[in-house]
């Protein structure tokens, strides 16, 4: 059988825009120690009437859907034995790397009492019934899971002569050997938190509109979530290609297109026609705000349909505007029925600070920091492909 090969992208480190992005990096950094030091009113407007702000929104419940692409290419890779798709894997495995773990570092800064965090891995703290619990040991599970998933990637950027003095050529092969392990628990656990993200809304009741709030919440969360990993994917492997001029991944993309167009039509169907059923169909077109969200999101979900099944999806530009359609759709739907679409009651109202706003667009940043320095000198992106007869890495 064939195995890929991965080689760095090479380059300078810093760069103009790297420095930029840095600056939004240390204004970030300001406001997250002021948070700590002041306490999360201090940079706040979260309130009792939406203690989940944009923190938990945009970089956990958001970001997680973003990371997931080495979750949905290891879906199809590993358990469909869609072999032809192993050289978006390793690229798909590093943003799945910085979307979770930064997620994580989004939730310390959220939480009031951050310094009890370490109480979920106590027993006797453990709250089985919750389904909040489930999904944070789940994605600190998968976190560690995607970091030992990708140590291979460490390994083969150090010479022989480092990996035998220090016995790391026997982690090498233990990693390879038992590396299916790790992928049966990368496509488990994200399984089983993405839907939960879904569930947890179930208990919002009245104050979610019923445009969101139905039974089939988890797994459109989760089917949101493989569409919005491999619409990452695309989006992910199409600016790297046109800014670093490494070779075009067009011609596979056409081929998962038609896959992800599936999903879509399986996720819009499943939506209205539990709209239908349940004889909620009409609130789409009361013309209010929920009413118009709704319609965006659909119309966001429907135009990489058309794109994906046309002879566009051929197109690196028509894949790419449809890859964004996508996860525009996907972030649009987790942000209305986390906030945006929610009803506390009793007068409540929530607008993000700047603060809050410029703590997000730093974690941001500093993700892409990392993913330009990762890909310049870690071998990520595929090379040429040889002969071997041992498991995939």
């Amino acid at each position: 059988m064939t195995a890929i090969t991965h080689r760095p992208l090479g380059g300078h480190l810093v760069t103009k825009p790297f420095l930029i992005l840095g600056l939004f990096v240390l204004i970030a950094a300001y406001f997250i120690l002021r948070r700590f030091l002041f306490g999360m009113g201090d940079v706040s407007n979260m309130s009792n009437g939406y203690p989940i702000g944009t923190w938990v929104v945009l970089d956990v419940v958001i970001g997680t859907a973003f990371g997931c692409g080495g979750f949905a290419m290891a879906l199809l890779i590993y358990i469909f034995n869609r072999k032809v798709y192993h050289p978006l894997m390793r690229p798909a495995l590093l943003g799945g790397v910085f979307g979770y773990t930064l997620a994580g570092l989004a939730v310390m800064i959220d939480l009031g009492r951050y310094w009890n965090a370490f109480n979920l891995l106590l027993p006797w703290y453990a709250q089985p019934n919750s389904v909040i619990f489930e999904v944070a040991l789940c994605v600190m599970a998968y976190i560690t899971v995607l970091w030992l998933e990708f140590c291979p990637a460490f390994l083969e950027r150090m010479s022989p002569e480092i990996r035998q003095r220090f016995r790391l050529d026997r982690l090498q092969a233990f990693l390879k050997r038992y590396m299916y392990v790790l992928i049966a628990l990368g496509v488990l656990l994200p399984t089983m938190h993405q839907s939960s993200l879904g569930s947890v809304l179930l208990i919002l009741g009245y104050k979610l509109s019923p445009l969101w709030n139905t039974i089939w919440l988890p797994l459109l969360y989760l089917i949101s979530a493989l569409t919005m990993g491999y619409g990452v994917v695309m989006m992910e492997a199409t600016l790297v290609q046109r800014t670093f001029k490494t070779p075009s991944e067009a011609a596979l993309f056409a081929r998962l297109a038609r896959v992800v167009a599936g999903l879509l039509i399986g996720y819009l169907a499943l939506r209205w026609g539990d709209l239908l059923y349940r004889g909620h169909l009409g609130l789409a077109f009361a013309g209010d705000w929920d009413g118009n969200l709704f319609l965006i999101e659909t119309a966001l979900f429907l135009a990489p349909i058309f794109v994906l099944l046309s002879r566009r999806r051929a197109s690196q530009r028509w894949q790419f505007l449809a890859a964004i359609s996508l996860l525009a759709g996907g972030s649009l739907y987790r942000l209305n029925s986390y906030l945006m679409a929610v009803q506390p009651g009793n007068g409540w109202t929530y607008f993000p600070s700047a603060p809050e706003l410029m703590i997000t667009i730093g974690v941001v940043c500093l993700e892409i920091m990392l993913y330009l320095l990762f890909i310049k000198t870690l071998p990520i992106l595929h090379g040429s492909t040889t002969e071997s007869h041992g498991r995939p890495s």
